[in-house]
């Protein structure tokens, strides 16, 4: 019998396990795959619900970018702009605005959404290794100080349309390919209507300002200006991973920033009928207000020549606006029917009106003659809008300017009558 060994291990018994283990080592290590390029990012599409400015209303997007191995986590961000920036305003005038693109640190992001009660909600997208990498480089190229700016369009070339454009890219179309021809039966002023309505103010204003360009049918490749709509419209949407197989492009979908706020409406409210019944209101008093103030009760004049001159103040310099957008870049707003209820016509009229109320025979001639032609020209409009001529829904801005017209026309009539028996 062997007695068992209890001292130490020969050297060279050491060695020759050492060498086994690294024999083995090597071995396992040049069976493992190298990693693919792209392999440690992770990409999201981030999207954020409509705020409380007005730039906000229509939400916003971004593209978020994590490497696993170095920690980086940027969020892409093609919405920023500058209030102090050279010649801003001239620029916001001419339908030339300057926006760019800056990477931001994606929590800073999500906590600035975050305390400004805006959901934020986060998709992580099933791209191969090699599209992550691709997006990645794309997108630090366009950060570049030589390449970040742009000409921001509202509907064409905004921050939403940025992100549809750089997926599509990476996708090889795939994007366009399956949801590029789908109608929708919607237009862009659906979707400014819907997303505006919670501030009547604004509602009206852009209603105004948006011509017939704006009421032409859209796709939902178009549609996707809407970040929202870029949001929903990936679900839809396959794609072949690195193994060959069909996949969906979203992988993983999480509100990591919930809100209080009232959902995004789905439709606009037709205002049809209050906008009719402010807007009779507003004129039959207009029209009471002059009759009363051709009795020479002096109250009633002063109200009267105030409220009068305002509305025609009011009418006049946005329709020389409407007018002047035709010399500027904002194409949404050309060929708008709006010009017929708002038009530099009532312009003299600020004018006019306190000089016939002095009793002025001529400046109430000329005023009659004015607001009768003001409210000839709404007519033709509503004629137009009828027929209809043109594809632009103006019929509720028909219901709530054109009995202030009405109401305008029958005060400056009575006014000037008095005049002539004077």
């Amino acid at each position: 019998m062997i007695p068992a060994r209890t001292g130490p291990e020969p050297n060279h018994l050491k060695n020759r396990t050492l060498i086994g283990l690294a024999l083995s080592l090597a071995a396992l290590t040049t069976s493992l795959p190298a990693q693919e390029p792209g392999s440690q990012l992770r990409v999201w599409l981030l999207t954020t619900g409509p705020g409380d400015a007005v730039w906000e209303r229509f939400g916003h997007n971004a593209i978020r970018v994590l490497d696993t191995e170095t920690g980086r986590d940027a969020a892409y961000n093609w919405g920023v702009f500058d209030f102090d920036q050279v010649d801003f305003v001239p620029r916001f005038l001419k339908g030339q605005m300057l926006y760019k693109m800056v990477p931001f640190s994606a929590a800073a992001m999500v906590d600035a959404y975050e305390s400004m009660n805006r959901e934020v909600v986060m998709q992580e997208l099933a791209l191969t290794p090699g599209q992550r990498l691709m997006l990645l480089d794309l997108a630090e190229v366009n950060a570049l100080p030589e390449n970040r700016d742009y000409f921001y369009d509202y509907f064409l070339d905004n921050c939403s349309t940025r992100v549809r454009d750089l997926l599509d890219q990476v996708l090889d179309g795939a994007l366009f390919d399956q949801l590029g021809a789908r109608e929708t039966g919607t237009s862009y002023r659906t979707h400014t209507r819907r997303l505006t309505q919670i501030d009547p103010i604004v509602f009206t204003g852009m209603d105004v300002l948006l011509g017939s360009p704006g009421d032409r049918p859209i796709s939902l490749w178009a549609e996707m200006f809407v970040p929202m709509t870029l949001r929903d419209a990936i679900r839809e949407v396959t794609i072949t991973n690195a193994e060959g197989v069909e996949v969906p492009l979203v992988m993983d979908e999480r509100v990591v920033v919930p809100s209080t706020r009232e959902a995004e409406p789905l439709r606009a409210d037709s205002w049809f009928w209050r906008y009719l019944a402010l807007g009779s209101v507003a004129g039959g008093l207009l029209a009471w207000i002059g009759v009363r103030a051709t009795t020479g009760a002096r109250l009633f004049r002063v109200l009267f020549g105030t409220l009068a001159s305002a509305w025609s103040l009011l009418a006049g310099l946005s329709g020389l606006i409407l007018v002047l957008v035709l010399l500027t870049d904002h194409w949404s707003m050309t060929f708008n029917e709006s010009l017929f209820l708002l038009n530099p016509v009532s312009l003299p009229l600020v004018a006019l009106v306190p000089l016939a109320l002095r009793g002025s025979l001529a400046s109430a001639r000329r005023a009659r003659m004015l607001g009768f032609v003001a409210l000839g020209v709404a007519a033709l409009g509503l004629l137009f809008q009828l027929l209809p001529v043109t594809p632009q829904e103006t019929g509720m801005l028909f219901a709530l300017l054109l009995p202030i017209h009405i109401g305008l026309a029958m005060a400056l009539n009575a006014v000037a009558e008095v005049e002539l028996r004077a």
